[in-house]
């Protein structure tokens, strides 16, 4: 699947137009609607989405390929964050309102009870085990500001993860930091929980936060890890669009000459002295001299008649004899 399309079906087009005259020219086409310019996610030239200008290094840096399957991983993080904050943010609100009206919430319990226990009954579960009823039973003895004490704490765990639920669901890099050490620290005290006892649900708790912990340090490279923020700015810039064009502009232009590279002379000759004479070429040795009335017919010659030496090669000398007879 490709994840720019995606994003770009959903989110629209992104296209910026460079001040350097090359480098414009190859991210625009003229078209019968108007110059069409090239998406810097999808790569697609489209006459539409958000248009930008200015010189090429402030070109946005937009994510393609990967980049966008990780953000929209992080985003269904997000959601779970966020069904977290409803729930401990519900929780906080009954405490709060436990702490003023206790008395009328004991009546309605002990009403409802018979039913609860009839429930039970009905589902094959002992009501005197119930661990649930067992809270609510010791909710009833605590005094007023352990209530206070309770609702704020649930009230700064629900705000903790509605800042996750923003920083992942935006894609921001303080975002990723602050989910990491915000669910780093609930770790220990997970384990501790599966120490006392085991469940279904603080296995899929802790196994979720487990996993968006390893995810995050190693795919956005946080903490340093497999380079840290350099390390993941690069990896952006070598997929974007302005960056390859670049790069290709660069690659065909033609190398600069060696004579325009070379230094200049310290200091020109003078006048009046002239140019020392250059030396003779050296004669040729008797024996590589060419014989009189030999031309490249005997040189062709030669080989022919090395060839003649070896009787596998017969046919083969033959035909070169016919060649250099017709030469």
């Amino acid at each position: 699947m490709d994840w720019s399309l995606f994003w770009c079906a959903t989110k629209g087009h992104v296209t910026y137009a460079p001040d350097e005259p090359e480098l414009r020219a190859r991210l625009t086409a003229p078209t019968a609607g108007g110059p069409a310019w090239r998406c810097l996610r999808c790569g697609a030239f489209v006459t539409d989405g958000e248009h930008g200008s200015g010189p090429a290094d402030e070109a946005p840096l937009v994510r393609r390929g990967k980049e966008l399957r990780s953000a929209l991983i992080l985003r269904v993080f997000a959601v779970e964050r966020f069904l977290r904050f409803l729930v401990l943010g519900a929780a906080a609100y009954g405490v709060w309102r436990f702490k003023y009206d206790r008395s009328g919430i004991q009546r309605a319990f002990n009403n409802a009870l018979p039913a609860i226990r009839d429930l039970y009954k009905d589902m094959g579960f002992n009501v005197n085990n119930s661990h649930l009823l067992g809270l609510i039973r010791e909710a009833f003895t605590l005094d007023s500001g352990t209530l206070t004490w309770l609702a704020i704490a649930l009230a700064a765990y629900a705000l903790i993860e509605l800042v996750e639920c923003i920083g992942l669901w935006q894609g921001k890099r303080w975002g990723e930091y602050f989910a990491m050490v915000a669910t780093s620290v609930f770790i220990p005290y997970e384990i501790y929980d599966l120490t006392v006892k085991i469940t279904w649900l603080r296995l899929l708790a802790f196994g979720v936060n487990l996993l968006l912990v390893f995810y995050l340090v190693w795919s956005k490279r946080l903490l340093g890890v497999r380079g840290g923020k350099k390390a993941y700015d690069a990896a952006l810039r070598s997929e974007s669009v302005i960056e390859v064009e670049q790069a290709a502009l660069a690659a065909s232009s033609p190398p600069a000459s060696p004579a325009s590279s070379a230094p200049p002379a310290s200091s020109a000759p003078p006048a009046s002295s002239s140019p020392p004479a250059s030396p003779s070429p050296p004669a040729p040795p008797a024996s590589a001299a060419r014989p009189t009335g030999e031309g490249p017919r005997s040189v062709l010659f030669r080989p022919v008649l090395w060839l003649n030496c070896h009787p596998h090669r017969c046919t083969f000398s033959s035909v070169l004899c016919q060649m250099r007879l017709m030469a």
